[in-house]
This record gives C-alpha cells, structure tokens and sequence, in this order.
C-alpha cells in the first residue's frame, strides 16, 4: 500500500504511507522513543525493550508507517499506525489502533490522513469497529481528532495513567463502528 497525500515536506516531497517492513523498525523505534518520552499519549513509563517494541508494533499486527523523503535524513518517520484485532474470537471483528505522529509533523494534517487511512484500512480487513482502549483524558489533541473522525466516548477508566510528575489522570476509552 502507497498513498500520496497532499501534504508536503520543507523541500515539497510528498508524504508517503507504506506497509511497514524490516527496514522500517529502526526509524519506527526512534520516532516511538520521542512519544515515550513525551508521556501523554501512550503507556509505557519507559522505552521498552526490543522483544516488547516488536509485540508492541509488529507482531500480529498491520502497521502502516508515514515517510517524508529527504535526502539529509532518508529514515526519517513523520508517523505510524497499528491495526490489530482488539480481542480474540468472537470478537475479533473489532480492531484496536495506535497512532503516532512526529513532533515536528503535528498540526498538519498528517494525523487525519493516518486516522483515515487506519479507517479504510480496517473497512478492508473486514472489520465492524475500531475502539481505542487507552485515550488519556488530558490529550485533548487526540481526543478531538478522533471525534471528527467519528469516534465517541464510551467509557472512562478513573486514574488508570500515571503521568510523569506521578498524578494519575483517567482513560478514555473511544469507539467507532464501521458499519454503516
């Protein structure tokens, strides 16, 4: 899969969404290193461990990543997705997603083209609904960006993040179906 968006880079490159492969998981592990560190949008308290990155990103999963060619840094990640079954079985007709995005790539737009792109993507491997289980209440960016992709809030979870100052904040658990 390679999908051009009109969105481009300081030199006018386009961005480009492939399937992520062996050749990706350097860069992937760099950019996910920065959102780590971050600490507001996804769980880990610190970087995990190369066995747990692979669980965490590739293993049974389809994972899309967002490059933006430039010849000074050819590796470098604008952002990334995840698309895997949230449960086994019988309820394997829903996914779970993660999305990720690079610093210097917020705002413009790059989050709402992966955020479709997961959509159409998940439409095409046959499933009904996408629910993120973990939203952190304070990331409002996220939370906003996934209403206007048609997700709505179906639950909380009280304090179930420890931010990095070691408050607790809530979780937003968010779906959206795909069944029209």
């Amino acid at each position: 899969m390679s999908v051009s968006f009109p969105i481009e880079s300081k030199d006018g490159l386009p961005v480009q969404l492939t399937l992520a492969d062996a050749q990706d998981i350097e860069s992937l592990k760099e950019l996910y290193r920065v959102i780590v560190g971050e600490g507001n949008s996804y769980p880990h308290d610190g970087f995990p461990a190369h066995e747990e990155f692979m669980d965490y990103w590739f293993r049974g999963k389809k994972t899309v990543v967002a490059h933006v060619p430039d010849r000074e840094r050819p590796d470098q990640m604008a952002g990334a997705f995840y698309l895997k079954p949230n449960w086994p079985g019988r309820a394997g007709h829903v996914a779970n997603a993660g999305v990720i995005v690079a610093p210097e790539w917020r705002n413009q737009g790059l989050g709402r083209l992966l955020g479709e792109t997961m959509l159409d993507y998940a439409k095409q491997f046959g499933y009904r609904g996408v629910i993120f289980n973990l939203v952190f209440s304070e990331n409002l960016i996220a939370r906003k960006s996934w209403e206007k992709l048609g997700f709505c809030q179906v639950g909380v979870i009280p304090g179930a993040i420890r931010k990095n100052d070691g408050a607790y904040q809530d979780a937003i658990i968010m779906f959206r179906s795909l069944v029209s």
